[in-house]
């Protein structure tokens, strides 16, 4: 609990005479001008009464919207397409430079090896890489957190601290059925007709299977598409020409290249559905040394669920395997050059379908066979020599710049009208917050210059005990979404510099279920009233309205974003609509298409009740 100096005089009812404030100043009238200040603790005189109240301080609300993000800075791409019935149609495509790392061999030898040959190594030969297959892998976002170590993840578990818990409810607990090599997550693991605790016999089951909960998809996962692939022919600098290349390039999301006109050999276009299952490979060849085991039917390589595309094999036979010890595969710097990127996009969707994609791990698999000399065992005699073939497999990894394109149609008559009222300083009575496109900025105590803020000051002349204030924003009843839409958490920031709030700073609360549920006393998460329908976003600001208050700090106005990481308090660079004036943005704003639309500070008498507001519950002396 902090001391904090309050002082609420009569003259302000004048001023600040509004509903929002009638409360709020009546509260006050009876509290003595001239109380002292006491200290926390044994100094406390002991004839005082200690009374805990509640009061709400003004809170005002202002719309502002985005027109563009900068997309290349983020730790994913987006891809798809989603309507939603507030915000419209929104639309997702991206591009990706490509990684060779250093200078890459093909085969055994380097190029120039294989064209001069050497007199004392018979097995230096032209080598004729010829590419068999290419993969585009991008990996989905998955969860796999097992707090209690059962073999169970948490939110397929019955009970995630509990490796005694029995989630498939047979007479076996989660964990001995893991150790057991069976399913925990059914009580006939190889579908026999035998449950598990009678079963003597459940060779049928991959005891080695991993189940995994796809994350961070939004719509209907069934859903086909048209998906393309196709070469970029746009160069995407690493530096600015316009700053003499003295700064990093700034990509913006508003930009399509496909649409542009950047588009080259097209290596991939067919309509495809999602496939969530552990991809499994097994071994190519039988090992002679062990005659009892057939190694092709036993599994090699194991990964999570993806998107897994193929590729024209021949494109990447003409622009990587021929290049082989030229310059243009010198390095990435040459080779981004010679192949610029490519562009991913999705269209003729059957239904709305919308991804985030995890291109950190993603990979470009090149699958290619190659001459090699077999000497039968006889290095000094070539007569009995054979050219044999191989196979090997290239890997580059998607890097350099990664830019998502975000596509979102006008704004309508109720946003934009709520837009230009806030460009005239007037609060709003509806707040529409949606990730990269808009979000409120937040000013308390009064409508008015923070800096001059005479209510404030007033507040600052008195004497109580501040033990809580929380920021209220409550989803407006008369505007309809589905609930697999709505914004999962929001996030208060600096509107000024974009850095993050104290009471952000010191929230080290974690949760098992995700990052985006840490950091729970700060708050922002969806709550739900006790009929289960989401009503209201409520955020803990106590460290930040007593450096206000007690401290002096500058009452800078706050911003409020959808958030996809609430971890993550980067910011990036955005411009806004009204001004295309650059301001820093918090990037976890920008990664995925959900949204609220929240009371304002000034609804329509019939929410009165919801408007904004920011509660102060404080300790006053009798």
């Amino acid at each position: 609990m902090i001391f904090i100096p309050i002082k609420f005089k009569i003259q302000l009812v004048k001023r600040y005479f509004t509903p929002l404030l009638v409360s709020f100043l009546t509260l006050f009238v009876n509290l003595s001008c001239n109380q002292d200040f006491y200290p926390v603790g044994d100094e406390l005189l002991s004839d005082q009464t200690l009374e805990t109240e509640t009061q709400t301080i003004p809170a005002f609300t202002y719309q502002k919207s985005l027109n563009r993000v900068q997309s290349n800075v983020q730790p994913l791409v987006q891809l798809g397409k989603i309507n939603h019935p507030v915000f419209g149609n929104a639309e997702a495509s991206f591009v990706t430079q490509l990684s060779i790392g250093t200078e890459p061999v093909f085969g055994n030898f380097r190029q120039l090896s294989e064209e001069e040959g050497d007199p004392n190594n018979v097995n230096v030969i032209p080598e004729n890489e010829t590419v068999k297959e290419v993969f585009l892998e991008i990996p989905f976002f998955v969860n796999t957190n097992d707090t209690d170590n059962d073999g169970v993840i948490d939110s397929l578990d019955a009970d995630p601290n509990d490796p005694e818990s029995n989630s498939d409810g047979d007479e076996l607990t989660d964990i001995i059925e893991c150790q057991s090599g069976l399913n925990p997550l059914s009580s006939d693991s190889d579908g026999d007709g035998i449950l598990d605790h009678n079963d003597d016999e459940n060779e049928g089951y991959d005891s080695n299977y991993q189940v995994y909960q796809i994350d961070s998809i939004y719509g209907n996962r069934n859903a086909e598409f048209n998906l393309q692939v196709y070469e970029l022919t746009y160069f995407l600098n690493d530096l600015d020409p316009n700053n003499n290349f003295a700064s990093s390039q700034t990509y913006y999301s508003n930009r399509d290249y496909y649409e542009e006109g950047f588009v080259g050999a097209t290596l991939f276009d067919n309509t495809i559905s999602l496939n969530f299952d552990e991809l499994r490979f097994n071994y190519t060849e039988d090992d002679p040394d062990t005659p009892d085991v057939d190694e092709t039917t036993q599994v090699e390589t194991r990964l999570t669920p993806r998107l897994r595309i193929p590729l024209d094999h021949r494109f990447f036979q003409r622009r990587l395997i021929d290049l082989e010890g030229t310059e243009a595969l010198s390095g990435n710097a040459s080779f981004y050059q010679a192949m610029r990127g490519l562009i991913v996009r999705a269209d003729d969707f059957s239904d709305d379908l919308y991804l985030l994609l995890n291109t950190q791990n993603a990979e470009l698999k090149i699958v290619y066979n190659y001459d090699v000399n077999n000497t039968q065992g006889t290095a000094d005699d070539t007569s009995d020599d054979t050219i044999d073939k191989a196979e090997r497999e290239f890997v580059m990894r998607l890097g350099g710049n990664q830019i998502t394109t975000l596509k979102n149609p006008a704004f309508d008559a109720a946003v934009l009208q709520r837009i230009e009222a806030s460009k005239n300083n007037e609060p709003t009575d509806k707040l529409f917050i949606q990730s990269s496109r808009l979000h409120a900025k937040i000013r308390l105590f009064s409508d008015e210059n923070p800096e001059t803020n005479e209510l404030l000051e007033e507040i600052r002349n008195e004497t109580l005990l501040i033990n809580e204030a929380n920021l209220v924003f409550y989803i407006d009843p008369e505007t309809s979404a589905p609930e697999d839409l709505l914004a999962q958490r929001l996030y208060l920031f600096n509107h000024d510099s974009g850095a993050p709030l104290s009471d952000y700073t010191s929230d080290v609360s974690a949760s098992n279920f995700g990052t985006n549920s840490n950091k729970q006393n700060f708050g922002g998460v969806l709550e739900r009233d006790a009929s289960g329908k989401p009503y209201r976003y409520k955020f803990d600001l106590t460290n930040h309205i007593s450096n206000i208050i007690r401290s002096d700090s500058l009452n800078y106005d706050l911003g409020l974003v959808v958030t996809a990481n609430i971890e993550n308090p980067t910011a990036i660079k955005a411009d806004i609509e009204e001004a295309l004036e650059t301001i820093q943005y918090p990037l976890s704003a920008t990664l995925n298409p959900l949204g609220s639309v929240l009371v304002g500070s000034h609804p329509d008498s019939t929410l009165t009740d919801k408007r904004v507001k920011l509660e102060i519950i404080y300790s006053s002396y009798e």
